[in-house]
């Protein structure tokens, strides 16, 4: 620890302190019932969800209750939804905001349940999906948030297409040996930023410096998500400048920085992309005010296009910006500093779509899955750079590999941590990921201030279900604990009778135990229907 008058400016921390004393993403308990009619439209469904918040509350409740709108948003019922979300405290490391905020462990339990229904009544589970799928138009009751854009049904065609569903799942499912192949999706939504639940707020600053480039100041901050470049990017779109004409500020000095509430929530291209854009007109309409008195042309007769002054009806190039800043700062007759800011206050929020389709190989011996094929498509509306919305699927599709397959923090009886190290908590590497490819459908969507919305988070959400269910192509076996460790595998194949003689697959658990959910799944339809 460093200490420097008397306050801790520096605290280093060994790594298995690192695992127990910050922040984890909850662990949480679903518990899913669903009414569906006859031609595969669902009816109600009723949710208890409890979430694992650890020793301390950090982001505490929030997260569930993220998990309740997620359930309710995603898919749609005809009658009625019903969700109970429960947190407890335990004597674990306290548990906060992770990538996704609750939304990859609902999904991953929605998308099971999903497919569980699809396979019982002998109906296509893409098409099961869609037609029960968020629609165009539809706004949250509670919450207000509307759909203003959707491409998820050209999402999931395109995945069919790219892994070739429709040949490999039919024929997956009646395999015979130790090593299996099996083809499992999951389709997933996602809002884009906080409001109505907490304040959306940002401000920009423009300022024209002597050579004809601006200086861009955003309270947002760059993390290495490339918010930096798609700041300059909409900065120049904006006022009309070449890219190399931006020069953003890459600190926040909070003395000085125009404000924000932060990079969280998938927010930072939709909430303050839109003061940008506030900014960014206000900083140009001064600039062709100052130019047109330099030409004695009216203003509205100018454009700005590639940092030079046009007209705007001819294009022809009358000045470029750089003279124009020349004579703002240093005219004998009259100065003006062109500068401007603005605030958004962001009233309005939007979904995301998108799918994840991957091929899996088990080995039923070992009880290890490696995947060989997996591919997620998005729908995040217009796409501001494709390079670097590729490089953060990248890394969300790596993240969701290693939450659905490896990641997890052990204990023993007393609450003590047994796997704090990078020995024993098993992260992905390059070895065990096979190729990660992302695409695209790309919407307009007209609440984001280029078309665009939330792209942060998402990728990391739909792996670990579209694992689970490639899983139970393959054999035939639903597992519903994450992660999906050779441990758990070897248990529920021996429990569904795999090892022996009789290879014929089937959900795991016992012959009662799947004759009373038959029974208990039969009865629910009848009661809702």
């Amino acid at each position: 620890t460093t200490v420097m008058g008397g306050r801790c400016v520096k605290l280093v921390i060994s790594r298995e302190e690192t695992y127990e004393a910050t922040r984890s993403r909850h662990s949480i308990t679903f518990d899913f019932t669903a009414a569906v009619d006859g031609q595969g439209k669902l009816l109600a469904r009723k949710a208890r969800m409890i979430s694992n918040q650890g020793a301390y509350a950090s982001h505490g409740h929030a997260i569930v209750a993220n998990c309740a709108s997620g359930f309710r948003q995603l898919y749609q019922d005809r009658d009625c939804v019903e969700c109970r979300a429960v947190t407890v405290y335990t004597n674990l490391p306290a548990a906060g905001a992770m990538r996704g905020y609750g939304i990859p462990q609902v999904d991953f339990a929605m998308e099971c349940h999903m497919q569980d229904i699809a396979e019982e009544m002998g109906l296509d589970p893409l098409e099961f999906r869609l037609q029960n799928a968020m629609k165009l138009g539809f706004a949250d009751p509670g919450l207000g948030i509307t759909c203003h854009s959707t491409g998820l049904r050209q999402c999931v065609e395109k995945g069919r297409e790219l892994i070739g569903w429709d040949r490999k799942y039919r024929a997956y499912q009646k395999q015979k040996g130790n090593l299996r192949q099996g083809v499992g999706m999951a389709i997933f939504s996602y809002k884009t930023g906080v409001y109505p639940i907490s304040l959306e707020t940002a401000s920009c600053r423009l300022v024209l410096n002597q050579d004809g480039t601006c200086q861009l100041q955003m309270g947002a901050t760059e993390i290495g998500q490339g918010a930096d470049t798609v700041f300059t990017q909409m900065a120049a779109e904006t006022i009309g400048l070449l890219d190399e004409d931006v020069q953003i500020v890459s600190f926040q000095d909070t003395d000085v920085t125009p404000f924000d509430t932060g990079a969280y929530a998938s927010r930072q291209t939709y909430v303050s992309g839109k003061a940008l854009v506030k900014t960014g007109r206000l900083f140009k309409e001064k600039i062709l005010d100052f130019a047109a008195g330099m030409l004695e042309r009216k203003p509205e007769e100018l454009e700005l296009c590639r940092s030079r002054i046009v007209d705007k009806v001819r294009g022809d190039e009358l000045i470029p910006l750089s003279r124009v800043a020349l004579e703002a700062f240093y005219s004998l007759e009259e100065t003006k500093h062109i500068t401007a800011e603005a605030t958004n206050h962001c009233r309005e929020n939007t979904y995301s779509f998108g799918a994840c389709f991957t091929e899996v190989e088990v080995d039923l011996a070992l009880g290890k899955v490696r995947a060989t094929d997996i591919l997620n498509i998005h729908d995040s509306g217009r796409l501001i750079n494709p390079r670097l919305a590729q490089a953060q699927i990248h890394g969300g599709m790596s993240m969701g590999l290693g939450y659905g397959l490896s990641e997890q923090m052990l204990f023993d009886d007393k609450g003590r941590l047994l796997n704090g190290n990078f020995l024993d908590y098993k992260l992905p590497t390059s070895l065990d990921t096979p190729e990660l490819q992302a695409y695209f459908v790309e919407t307009y969507d007209s609440s984001g201030p280029f078309g665009n919305k939330a792209l942060g988070e998402p990728p990391a959400i739909p792996q670990s279900a579209a694992l689970r269910n490639a899983i139970k192509n393959a054999t035939g076996v639903a597992i519903n604990q994450l992660p999906l460790t050779p441990q758990k595998l070897t248990a529920a194949f021996n429990a569904a009778g795999l090892y022996g003689e009789k290879t014929k697959s089937q959900p795991a658990g016992g012959k009662e135990q799947r004759s009373e959910e038959r029974r208990v799944g039969k009865e629910c339809r009848s009661r809702w229907s």
